[in-house]
């Protein structure tokens, strides 16, 4: 993408807009409120956010009743990524809106960040005033800031009715619905935001994060050229620009940003990590030395040394230094483990629940049924095993469209879960036989009508490449029988060791262990292996050992399978330009390589966990065993 906006070398001095900052004298007179908000405005106006931010510090210390001067300093901290300080700003700017005492008092413990004492505060408070949009307001923000959100969402959208023209209240339920993974939704609220103030830097920060969530990729560049220009001193914005600058293939440009968020603060593990995770950028020896400093702070968090691990990890790893390498990524691991809440059991349960309810009989009752549209082609299958290859071929075909790692899939599977009263079982498929004929066609025309936001090319086909799908292709296959689904598969050793070195931003909980990534790959191949028997034929399966031994065979067999003429672009998808934001989106720009087959040998001596786990599973690969029911 020529058009691409470009950073600045991270070695120059930050460049803020080209509009002069104000005079020094001028900022040192400006001792009023009035000035200062004055002043304040200003900075802001030529371009200059983040020096915007010292006068209303002052101002509020001031005058600390100002409440405009509080939600602008919120403003300006969100887009910045300070997300506590704006958490605090903002509850002062609502503790001042309150006018009834008990409400100012359920604020001011907001403000004190008691928050179950100001929840229940605030709950009472409304069993009397109903039609006091503040009080949704707040509760909705509680919510939210407990990571509830779709708790936040009603309540928020309460206050919105009570009160249409409150920003925060629109802006925290954009928040909200985007984490809740309904980008369409956040994005209205934020252009709603941004038509009553298209300079707000919190909105404007929150559409770049929506735009590359909905394929908008050079408006989401441009939003982040500006922003880093406003606010070019903040590490987190740089970073999140070299993300999407990865995304979109300007990796110069990329690296470039990376190197700026480190220069500007070295302790932000996960910039080190997102260098590391380019796979094509090599680290040099100071560049060693500097995060081994770093990793020994003892002001990190886990979660900040963690992404130093994996970084040192990827380092080692590049220096042909493979048993330092491996102890990084154990390190990594585990610190990541320490929060996490998986249950190996979960999985193999769901194996189970799907080979007692999903038999011939019930998909044999079941056919014709749901959504007979073709247009969907699904890529499952464990991360790391050749899934956005094969979606880089298939993209590259004048037919169909790549889009990225679709949540809607997921989402209908939880609604599922969410009819069954066992509370004990967290599981859907028994609920499958029982769904109506009529209701599976709807959820098939409920994902093709959420997943529009994403289909940018107006091709008859689309790709929904998410790996971890392969739990739900009776699901799949019962809402949308003419939908293609592929499976991605790679030799287990090969697979499961570059899940274990690869830290995912968010899910794949089962990788931050050997035996965990061992025992979940096996019930993946024992799922699948059931599913080509009760669906004979329904599942195309692609080997990335022969995918990369005999591509063009290969190929031909995939696109015969979707129902595709063959095109040669498919052999040259290195030259596609779309943007792809997995972690193999540098790989995929370039012709297939065999030297990446075998490369986990080298960690081979360390493998024995995982190999026993695996059992039989790697003894046959890539024929499966016969599994016991």
């Amino acid at each position: 993408m020529s058009t691409t906006p470009t950073p600045a070398n991270p070695n120059s001095p930050a460049s803020a807009s080209s509009a002069p900052l104000a005079d020094p004298a001028t900022t040192a007179e400006a001792t009023s409120p009035e000035a200062l908000w004055d002043l304040a405005q200003a900075l802001a106006l030529a371009g200059h956010g983040e020096a915007a931010v010292e006068p209303l510090r002052r101002l509020v210390a001031l005058a600390p009743t100002h409440a405009a001067a509080w939600q602008e300093l919120t403003w300006h901290l969100t887009a910045m990524g300070d997300l506590d300080g704006a958490r605090r700003t903002q509850a002062q700017a609502l503790r001042l809106q309150a006018t009834d005492l008990p409400l100012q008092r359920a604020a001011a413990t907001l403000c004190a960040e008691r928050i179950p004492e100001a929840e229940f505060l605030l709950r009472e408070y409304r069993r009397t005033h109903l039609d006091d949009a503040l009080v949704h307001r707040l509760l909705g923000e509680v919510a939210y800031w407990r990571r509830k959100d779709t708790e936040a969402i009603p309540l928020l959208a309460r206050a919105l009715e009570l009160a249409p023209e409150d920003q925060g209240a629109r802006f925290t339920r954009a928040v909200a619905a985007y984490r809740a993974g309904n980008a369409e939704s956040a994005q209205k609220d934020v252009e709603a935001g941004l038509e009553r103030e298209p300079r707000n830097p919190a909105f404007r920060a929150l559409f770049a994060a929506v735009l590359s969530k909905t394929g908008e990729d050079l408006r989401t560049l441009d939003l982040y050229a500006g922003l880093t220009a406003e606010y070019p001193s903040q590490p987190k914005l740089w970073m999140s620009y070299g993300h999407m600058l990865k995304a979109a293939g300007e990796q110069t440009s990329s690296v470039d940003a990376y190197r700026r968020a480190i220069a500007l603060d070295p302790r932000l593990g996960e910039a080190w990590w997102s260098l590391a995770n380019l796979k094509t950028v090599r680290f040099n020896a100071a560049d060693i030395e500097a995060m081994l400093a770093a990793r020994q702070r003892d002001d990190l968090t886990d979660d900040e040394r963690l992404h130093f691990e994996f970084a040192l990890g990827k380092a080692y790893e590049d220096a042909k230094q493979y048993a330092p390498s491996f102890q990084h990524y154990v390190e990594g691991n585990r610190l990541r483990s320490l929060d996490s809440s998986y249950a190996p059991m979960d999985v193999s349960f769901h194996v189970r629940r799907c080979k007692q309810f999903l038999t011939r009989e019930l998909f044999a009752a079941r056919q014709g049924v749901g959504c007979q549209a073709p247009d969907p082609i699904f890529i499952i299958g464990l991360p790391r095993a050749g899934s956005t290859l094969i979606e880089q071929i298939l993209s590259s075909h004048s037919l169909v469209e790549g889009t990225m790692e679709l949540p809607d899939v997921t989402g209908l599977a939880r609604k599922l879960a969410e009819r069954q009263t066992d509370e004990d079982v967290r599981d859907y498929i028994h609920l499958l036989p029982e769904v109506a004929p009529e209701e599976f066609c709807a959820m098939g025309e409920s994902f093709l009508a959420t997943t529009r936001v994403h289909r940018k090319l107006g091709r008859p086909f689309f790709i929904d490449k998410m790996p971890n799908n392969f739990g739900h292709v009776a699901l799949i296959h019962l809402m949308l029988p003419n939908a293609r689904i592929i499976d991605a598969r790679r030799h287990p050793l090969a697979s499961c060791f570059s899940n274990f070195k690869q830290h995912f931003a968010l899910g794949q909980l089962f990788s931050y262990g050997l035996e965990e990534i061992g025992r979940y790959y096996h019930d993946y191949v024992e799922l699948m292996a059931h599913m080509d028997e009760v669906l004979p034929g329904r599942i195309h399966r692609v080997h990335y050992e022969s995918m990369v031994a005999d591509t063009e065979n290969e190929v031909r067999r995939l696109l015969d399978y979707c129902g595709l003429p063959f095109e040669e672009s498919c052999l040259r998808f290195y030259e596609n330009d779309r943007v792809v934001r997995t972690a193999s989106s540098e790989q995929v720009r370039k012709p297939i390589y065999k030297e990446g087959v075998d490369h986990w040998r080298h960690y081979e001596p360390w493998l024995g966990p995982l190999k026993a786990a695996l059992g039989e599973v790697l003894e046959l690969y890539p024929a499966v065993p016969a599994f016991k029911d």
